[in-house]
C-alpha cells in the first residue's frame, strides 16, 4: 500500500495542474460565444474538390487584395478638382494646369515608393475580380446551381456583379486623366438623357455644369466606403449561406441529394485555400509589375475640348458603350424638349439585359414547378435550352463589347468605322439567334453520344473483321461509375394544362399565364429540347444479346 501511494499522488497532482493558457483563453472564450460548439459544426464541413469551384475563390482574394491596396493608395491620393500647376517627377507635363487628384496620381506613380506596382496591382485585381466573378456567375447559370435553396445566394452573386461595375466606374473615374474624364463625360451625356429629370440628376452629381469640381470629391467616398462597405457585407452573407446549404457537387459515384463527396475545411481545403490565395496574389503581383496599365501620365489631364482615339472604358463596362455607339441617333422634339432616343434607349437596356441574368433562376422555377432542393449540379449538355440562352446572352456581350472599341478595332485591323458599326447593328440580332442554336445542337449531338456510350460502349480502336466479310469496331462496357454519371440526370416531363373540359363536360377556365408556361415549358423541357436517356431495360436488352461487337 505504501508503495503505491507515491504513484497515486503524482497521478492525482497531475490532474490537479491549471490549465495551459492557450487552453484558458479557449474556455473563455467558448463560454461568451460558442466557439466549440461552431467550429464542431463546420470546421470539419466537407466540401468538393473540383477546379470550377475555385472561381468563387479568385474572387474572393482578388476582393481582399482590392481592400489592402485600395487602404495603401488612399492615403496618398486626394480627391480633389482645384486646379493647381504641376511641378512633379514627370517633366513632360511640368507647367501644366490639371486638377489636385490628377497630380496626386502623378505622385503616387512616380514619388511614392511602390506607389506605381500598388496602382497596377489595385487595377490588374479589379479586372480580375469582376471578370472571375462573371465566369463564376456563368458556371452556376450553367450547371444549375441557383436552383433551390440557393436562389438568394445567386441574387448576392448577382449584386455582388453589379456593385463590382459600379464600384469600378467610380475607381477608374477618380485619376481625372483625359480617359477617364471622357468617361465621366459619357456618363453625363447618358444621365442627360433621361426624360424630364436628367438634367436636374447631372446638376446635383456635378454640382453644376460639368465638369464642375464637386464629382470627383463625391465618387472618393462612394468608392472607398459605401459601395466597399457594402459589398463587404454582401461577400460575408454570401459565404454563410455557402457553410449553411449544402455545397453542390458534379454528379458521380457516390453524390446524390443527401450527401457530399470531398474533404473537410480544416485541415485540407483551409490548406488548400491558403496557397491559392497567395498564389493568386504572386500573379496579380507579376501583372502590375510586369504589365503596364492605365499609364495615366501618357493621357495627359482631362480638359473639356479634347478626346483622344482608344477612349473606352474597362472591358466589363465596354458592352454598354458598345449599346451607345452603334445605336442611331434618333430624337424627338416636342414642346420645347429634345428626347435623346439614340442615347435613352441603350442607356435603359444597359441595366435591363443585366437583370434577365438575376431573374432568369425565379423563371425557371416558375415554369417547372419544382420546389425540391437541388444539391447535384447539371451536365450543360442536359439542359440545352438553358446553355443556349447563356450562350446567347455572352455573344451578345460579346458583339457589344466590339461596337464599345470600334475606333481600336478600326485602327488596328484597318478597317472602316461604319463597316464596324454595321456589322455590330446586324449581328445584335443575328448572333444571339444563332449562338442559341448551335448551342442547342451541339448539347443534342452530346446527349446523343452519351446514349450511345451507354448502350454500346466505348470504341475501343480494334477492328475485327466477321465471317462474312464485314468489319467491325470492338466495343467495351463502360464501367459503373461511368454509366451512373451519364445517366443520372433527371427527365421529368414539361409542365402541361391538363384536359380543357372536366369530367362533367364543363370547360375549365386556364389563364393566360398557365398557357404562356406551359408553352415556355415545352420549349425548354420538351422532346424537341432532349434525347430521351436509355432506360434499364434497353441497356440490359443490348448488353444481354450478341448485338455487342
Amino acid at each position: 500500500m505504501d508503495g503505491a501511494r507515491p504513484g497515486n499522488t503524482a497521478g492525482a497532482s497531475a490532474r490537479r495542474d491549471p490549465p495551459a493558457a492557450g487552453e484558458r483563453i479557449a474556455d473563455w472564450a467558448d463560454g461568451r460565444l460558442g466557439l466549440y460548439r461552431l467550429a464542431k459544426a463546420n470546421m470539419r464541413k466537407v466540401f468538393p474538390d473540383h477546379w470550377s469551384f475555385m472561381l468563387g475563390e479568385v474572387c474572393l482574394y482578388s476582393f481582399l487584395i482590392l481592400i489592402l491596396t485600395g487602404v495603401y493608395l488612399t492615403l496618398f491620393f486626394e480627391p480633389s478638382g482645384t486646379e493647381v500647376v504641376y511641378h512633379g517627377s514627370y517633366e513632360p507635363l511640368n507647367g501644366v494646369i490639371m486638377t489636385r487628384a490628377y497630380e496626386s496620381t502623378l505622385d503616387i506613380s512616380f514619388d511614392v515608393r511602390g506607389g506605381l506596382l500598388i496602382r497596377q496591382i489595385h487595377h490588374w485585381a479589379a479586372l480580375v475580380f469582376v471578370a472571375g466573378m462573371l465566369v463564376h456567375m456563368m458556371r452556376v447559370f450553367f450547371t444549375g446551381a441557383f436552383r433551390k435553396p440557393r436562389e438568394l445566394n445567386w441574387l448576392f452573386g448577382w449584386t455582388l456583379l453589379m456593385l463590382g461595375i459600379i464600384t469600378g466606374l467610380t475607381g477608374y473615374s477618380l485619376p481625372d486623366d483625359l480617359l477617364s474624364g471622357t468617361g465621366i463625360r459619357f456618363a453625363q451625356g447618358a444621365i442627360l438623357s433621361v426624360p424630364i429629370v436628367g438634367t436636374y440628376l447631372s446638376f446635383f452629381l456635378f454640382g453644376g455644369e460639368f465638369p464642375g469640381h464637386d464629382i470627383i470629391p463625391r465618387l472618393f467616398p462612394i468608392h472607398v466606403l459605401l459601395l466597399p462597405g457594402i459589398m463587404l457585407g454582401l461577400v460575408v452573407a454570401h459565404l454563410i449561406l455557402v457553410f449553411y446549404h449544402k455545397h453542390t457537387q458534379y454528379p458521380g459515384p457516390g453524390r446524390d441529394e443527401k450527401s457530399v463527396v470531398g474533404m473537410p475545411f480544416l485541415p485540407v481545403y483551409m490548406a488548400k485555400a491558403g496557397g491559392f490565395f497567395f498564389l493568386v496574389f504572386g500573379v496579380l503581383a507579376m501583372m502590375g509589375g510586369l504589365a503596364s496599365i492605365n499609364p495615366v501620365w501618357a493621357f495627359g489631364p482631362y480638359r473639356p475640348d479634347l478626346v483622344t482615339t482608344g477612349a473606352q472604358p474597362d472591358w466589363y463596362l465596354g458592352f454598354s458603350e458598345g449599346l451607345i455607339r452603334v445605336m442611331p441617333g434618333w430624337e424627338i422634339n416636342a414642346w420645347g424638349h429634345t428626347l435623346a432616343l439614340g442615347v435613352f434607349i441603350p442607356f435603359s437596356l444597359f441595366p435591363l439585359i443585366l437583370l434577365a441574368l438575376g431573374l432568369y433562376p425565379f423563371l425557371e422555377a416558375w415554369i417547372t414547378g419544382d420546389k425540391r432542393e437541388h444539391h447535384i449540379l447539371d451536365r450543360p449538355r442536359n439542359a440545352p435550352v438553358r446553355t443556349g440562352l447563356g450562350v446567347a446572352w455572352l455573344s451578345l456581350y460579346a458583339v457589344l463589347l466590339i461596337g464599345g472599341g470600334n475606333d481600336i478595332v478600326a485602327t488596328h485591323l484597318h478597317l472602316s468605322i461604319n463597316v464596324i458599326t454595321w456589322f455590330v447593328r446586324v449581328a445584335v440580332f443575328v448572333l444571339p439567334v444563332l449562338a442559341f442554336w448551335v448551342t442547342k445542337r451541339i448539347c443534342l449531338g452530346l446527349q446523343r453520344r452519351d446514349r450511345d456510350k451507354v448502350l454500346h460502349g466505348r470504341e475501343t480502336g480494334t477492328v475485327k473483321r466477321l465471317p462474312n466479310g464485314e468489319y467491325v469496331e470492338q466495343h467495351e462496357p463502360l464501367p459503373q461509375s461511368r454509366l451512373f454519371t451519364l445517366t443520372q440526370h433527371e427527365q421529368n416531363p414539361p409542365y402541361e394544362i391538363g384536359p380543357l373540359v372536366d369530367a362533367n363536360g364543363v370547360r375549365r377556365r386556364v389563364r393566360t399565364s398557365q398557357r404562356v408556361r406551359a408553352r415556355l415549358a415545352r420549349a425548354m423541357f420538351g422532346s424537341g429540347a432532349r434525347i430521351a436517356k436509355p432506360s434499364a431495360e434497353e441497356y440490359r436488352e443490348i448488353t444481354s444479346g450478341d448485338s455487342r461487337h
